[in-house]
């Protein structure tokens, strides 16, 4: 018999808690005040070497090689692997693929000449000279891949 008196008493305790929770968390937060004297700023030693490297422009020495590569048909070709080097170099130093719609961008340093390489399985592969001292930033390529033929794919 005690048993039926304790669970209305806990329902309402229960209750009356989740209210309480639920008002506190509704009311609006109180607006801080302001500090009364302006803190000196930091100096540049101090900040940690992210906070000096977000006011500046990382990319702004950046030449910008973006295309589209397609098939034969004029379909987009995801996938393709693209290679870029230096001229005269014989290592390549970037690399990327295309993605679902055959387009690529990659970053390299302003000021040279580059070859950019594209290779697909069962294409022949296909490459373009591209000069990065011209002042212009960017560089747009369209890659037109042929078939590989003789070749078993």
């Amino acid at each position: 018999m005690m048993r039926l008196h304790i669970f209305p008493i806990a329902v309402l305790a229960g209750s009356l808690i989740s209210c309480a929770t639920f008002s506190l968390a509704q009311e609006p937060a109180q607006p801080q005040a302001a500090p009364a004297q302006p803190q000196p700023p930091a100096s540049p030693s101090a900040e940690s070497s992210s906070k000096q490297a977000q006011g500046k422009n990382t990319h702004g020495n950046d030449f910008l090689v973006r295309g589209t590569v397609f098939t034969p048909e004029g379909l987009a070709l995801p996938g393709a692997e693209l290679r870029i080097r230096r001229n005269p170099e014989k290592k390549f130093r970037w690399n990327d693929a295309s993605n679902s719609r055959g387009e690529f961008a990659i970053r390299v340093k302003m000021g040279a000449d580059y070859e950019v390489v594209v290779r697909a399985k069962g294409y022949q592969e296909q490459s373009q000279a591209v000069n990065a001292a011209t002042g212009e930033r960017f560089k747009d390529l369209v890659f037109h891949m042929q078939r590989q033929t003789g070749k078993k794919s």
